[in-house]
């Protein structure tokens, strides 16, 4: 029998909560002339190119967007970024993934910049499920759910934006 899914957030939700997190990162980072977003590749990614388009709308921040490849199999650090890092120095950077669960990817996508010096990491999710293994918060989240660890959250992007959501199965 298969699982049902069950909607957490429509498509008109999930620009809502967009929207929100691209005001509290302007709220945060409002002092700065430049941020890079590094979206955490594939639906991390996504997602900072939507906050990116947002920021843009309402600020005058210059933002670069960076993509991190994690081997999310891997006991160890394997990331590949499409930029060099020493293009993020000393400038405030937001590490951006779909969902925050154990905390792993996200350690993983911070562990990218530790050797460069930055004025502040901060990080943001589109869901938060508290779920955390690992010491990581997230800084800007929008939409936070308690779960049991046998669900599982998926946030389908579309090019069709009427056919995003996101569910909990």
């Amino acid at each position: 029998m298969a699982k049902k899914e069950i909607l957490i957030l429509n498509s008109v939700q999930i620009q809502q909560k967009i929207d929100r997190m691209a005001y509290q990162i302007l709220e945060d980072c409002f002092e700065e002339k430049q941020i890079v977003i590094a979206g955490i590749a594939n639906r991390g990614y996504v997602l900072a190119k939507r906050l990116k388009a947002v920021l843009e709308n309402i600020s005058k921040i210059k933002i670069e967007l960076i993509e991190i490849t994690l081997n999310k199999d891997s006991d160890h650090l394997e990331a590949e970024v499409d930029i060099s890092v020493n293009k993020c120095k000393n400038k405030t950077i937001i590490l951006v993934d779909d969902v925050l669960n154990s905390g792993r990817t996200l350690v993983y996508g911070l562990a990218v910049f530790l050797n460069i010096p930055t004025k502040k990491i901060r990080t943001a999710v589109l869901i938060d499920r508290s779920h955390k293994l690992f010491p990581v918060s997230t800084d800007f989240a929008g939409y936070t759910i308690s779960t049991v660890t046998q669900e599982h959250v998926s946030v389908r992007f579309s090019t069709k934006k009427s056919e995003e959501a996101v569910y909990l199965s």
